[in-house]
Order: C-alpha cells, then structure tokens, then sequence
C-alpha cells in the first residue's frame, strides 16, 4: 500500500511533456512580443531621427559657439 502511495506522488512531481512545451510555447511567444516591439521602437526612432536631420535641428548652439580655453580658471601652469 505505502509504494503505490510512493509511486502516485512521484508521478504528480514529475512534469509530462505537454507541461514543457505548453512553458516552452508561453516563453517562445513572450521573447517574440519583446521582439516585435524593439524592432517597432527602433523603425520609429529612426524615421524620427531622418526628419530631425532633414529639418537641421540636430546641430545645438554649442556647436555652433567659438572654442574658449577652459583652462583659464586652473591653478596649473598654461605651458
């Protein structure tokens, strides 16, 4: 009586088949769903970025500033 009481919970520990591929199915679906929405993330940042260079705002007014020596302030020596 106590092996087949043995036996029936080994059984009910044990993951069948249809268990790990139901688990492999969900895990599948999930990293596609990631998937789709980086590569929509990515297309739609590039298009944004295509009009931000075609309108010119990309350049900021920094770059468009004259070079001042930042080492005017320092306590080292301007050799």
């Amino acid at each position: 009586m106590s092996l087949i009481n043995v036996s029936l919970k080994t059984n009910s520990l044990l993951i069948n088949q249809g268990q790990i591929v139901t688990i492999l199915s969900i895990v599948v679906v999930f990293f596609l769903v990631l998937l789709i929405l980086g590569v929509r993330k990515s297309y739609i940042l590039k298009k944004e970025n295509d009009l931000l260079a075609k309108s010119g705002t990309l350049q900021s007014d920094e770059d468009n500033k004259r070079y001042e020596d930042f080492r005017k302030g320092h306590l080292y020596d301007n050799k």
